[in-house]
């Protein structure tokens, strides 16, 4: 058999043609498809050629069937007989990474990790497998929550890649490592990185698409390193270049002429993905900024885009967009004052992290965090606290944790008789003293809370000193529900003292801006305010008109309160432990208190 020679046999070429034919009918004929490759072994075929259909197989039958057992021998006989053979880099690489990318899958992760690392070792004449598998590595060790050494490998990467004078994947590979920094909050490591990563972004000359998405990476990280630090006013002139950028990008073809340098064969994301990036950051800006209806439009827009993606692309990040976005919507129906479809998406969410439990394990802490904002605004303070405390238990991310502390000392407060849990609470959370977190907005909370206790205990003069301190803080970065409920509040302290004039002040700007928002809450606390302020000052005519506001932010609220309360989906807030409940049982109607509303 003269199957050494460069020529491939021609029973080879028949049956290899046979395999593709079956694998890319309409449907696939996988069994037909594998028997055509398994027949290859009849002919005692050389090793190139034994190894490459193990490699095919396996990647056939992992990727289209359930037989796992069998797809793991022709991977791992790929790699091992790929091994022995010189100049075979493509087969053996890629053997490699499929291998450990169907360990990871196995969550057989500790097999795959000295695959990668063998493979890495001797990949360093291969730039463009050197790189794909340095990332590979990284983003293993990144799925675990070892950060540290995804990001040694990334430096690794970016200096690899700048030996091998590729400035493109030495930036992608020194994005990569930012993004990771700022997960890590290593802030001090972070800043310079970006500036060197913006300088080789500016300067280097290259495909316009490959430029683009470069500065896409850099400029997401930049706007989220603002919001994070809740500068939503600050982070202004970045989203504003990200959102040109994008515009840039939509522009460009892609049959761009593909890079000469092996080591730069790679892209960072689909330009169809970075486009609900951009929406997705514009609407966390949106939300936090106040510009809620906003942030409503841009949501529609983006779960269009990602129900079009979705069909054609089952890509595991086009969840975890569809439940980020959600999320933030979710808060927003909250303030608008919509529960029932809050409470509708919450159901949404809870099913997409069915179907995945990675999606499940990262958003556990965030689904009980928007469950525990839902029972606050449907007055079941107990349900409150119990998805409070459970996200708690599985957070360990600083702002989140933050962030439920405070929402948790906004439902003790409201009890009025947990007076130790609310002590120790607002210990760790003290604006005044060691804040947990950097984070402009969320210090502004802390003072807004330690505000409304201070109200809610008749220290009004101290109520005073607090609220002036978040107004400074909102004011400044343009955080506009937190300055509307300052102001109400500012306005009630002093209607209480007695102080009119400035009272209303304080209400007439605080139901502009909750009109603005809008915030229904705020609109419905300064219309009774504005009823109370008018009918003491004798202004007969006005106290009329917000008495007939009032009503019907009552009954707008009422009405919402009593749909929510009646779905299914209700029953949700019992809910604290484990995978979400898949059946919902019907409520007879709603078991809770309309008091706080009325």
């Amino acid at each position: 058999m003269a199957a050494s020679t460069e020529a491939p046999e021609p029973w080879y070429l028949a049956l290899l043609g046979f395999a593709e034919h079956f694998r890319t009918s309409s449907p696939p004929k996988i069994r037909l498809c594998v028997h055509c490759l398994q027949a290859v072994f009849q002919f005692k075929p050389p090793p190139r050629v034994e190894a490459r259909t193990h490699l095919q197989l396996g990647s056939v039958l992992y990727r289209h069937t359930k037989n796992s057992e069998l797809a793991q021998t022709h991977l791992e006989k790929a790699w091992f007989i790929s091994q022995q053979i010189s100049q075979f880099e493509d087969v053996k690489f890629e053997a490699a990474s499929i291998l450990s990318e169907f360990y990871c899958q196995q969550t057989l992760v500790d097999s795959a990790k000295p695959v990668l690392r063998k493979a890495i070792q001797i990949s360093q004449q291969t730039p463009y497998w050197h790189c794909r598998l340095l990332f590979q590595l990284a983003q293993l060790h990144a799925l675990e929550k070892d950060l540290v050494s995804a990001c040694d490998l990334l430096g690794m990467g970016a200096e690899y890649a700048r030996v091998m004078g590729s400035e493109y994947t030495r930036a992608l590979f020194l994005l990569s490592k930012g993004m990771l920094l700022l997960m890590e909050r290593k802030l001090s490591e972070v800043h310079p990185l970006l500036t060197l990563c913006g300088t080789i972004v500016e300067n280097w000359q290259g495909n316009p698409i490959q430029k683009e998405s470069l500065r896409v990476f850099f400029l997401v990280l930049q706007v989220t390193h603002y919001l994070d630090a809740g500068q939503v006013k600050s982070v202004k002139p970045c989203l504003k270049q990200l959102q040109q950028c994008i515009q840039t990008i939509s522009t460009l073809h892609d049959d761009e002429i593909l890079p000469t340098n092996p080591a730069a064969l790679f892209h960072w994301l689909p330009k169809e993905h970075m486009c609900v990036l951009v929406y997705l950051v514009t609407v966390m800006h949106s939300m936090q900024a106040g510009y809620l209806e906003k942030a409503q439009k841009y949501t529609d827009k983006a779960l269009m885009q990602l129900e079009k993606l979705k069909m054609l692309d089952n890509s595991p990040i086009l969840s975890t967009f569809q439940v980020i976005l959600l999320e933030h919507i979710i808060m927003c129906r909250l303030v608008t004052g919509h529960k029932a479809t809050a409470l509708q998406e919450i159901s949404q969410v809870c099913q997409l992290c069915q179907q995945s439990p990675r999606l499940f394990t990262n958003h556990a802490a965030q689904l009980h965090t928007l469950l525990g904002l839902y029972c606050i605004s449907v007055n079941c303070m107990d349900n409150a606290e119990a998805q409070f405390t459970a996200a708690l238990q599985m957070t360990t991310h600083q702002e989140l944790w933050t962030f439920i502390v405070t929402n948790l000392a906004s439902v003790y407060i409201r009890e009025g008789n947990r007076h130790q849990e609310l002590y120790s609470l607002l210990e760790r959370i003290n604006p005044d003293h060691n804040f947990p977190v950097s984070s402009h907005c969320l210090r502004a909370a802390a003072f807004y809370i330690r505000g409304l206790l201070s109200f809610f205990q008749g220290r009004y003069n101290e109520a005073k000193r607090f609220l002036r301190e978040t107004l400074k803080m909102s004011n400044a970065e343009d955080l506009n529900r937190l300055t509307a409920c300052s102001l109400v509040l500012l306005g009630h302290i002093f209607f209480v003292l007695g102080n009119h004039r400035e009272s209303n002040n304080m209400v007439v700007p605080a139901m502009q801006l909750a009109s603005k928002i809008p915030d229904m809450s705020v609109q419905l606390w300064s219309s009774a305010l504005l009823k109370d302020l008018n009918k003491a000052c004798g202004n007969t005519m006005d106290a009329h008109e917000a008495a007939q506001m009032h009503q019907n932010f009552s009954q707008q609220l009422l009405q919402d309160h009593i749909a929510a309360c009646s779905l299914p989906e209700h029953n949700l807030i019992s809910w604290t432990d484990g995978l979400p409940p898949v059946q919902f049982q019907p409520q007879n109607g709603p078991t809770t208190s309309l008091a706080s509303l009325l």
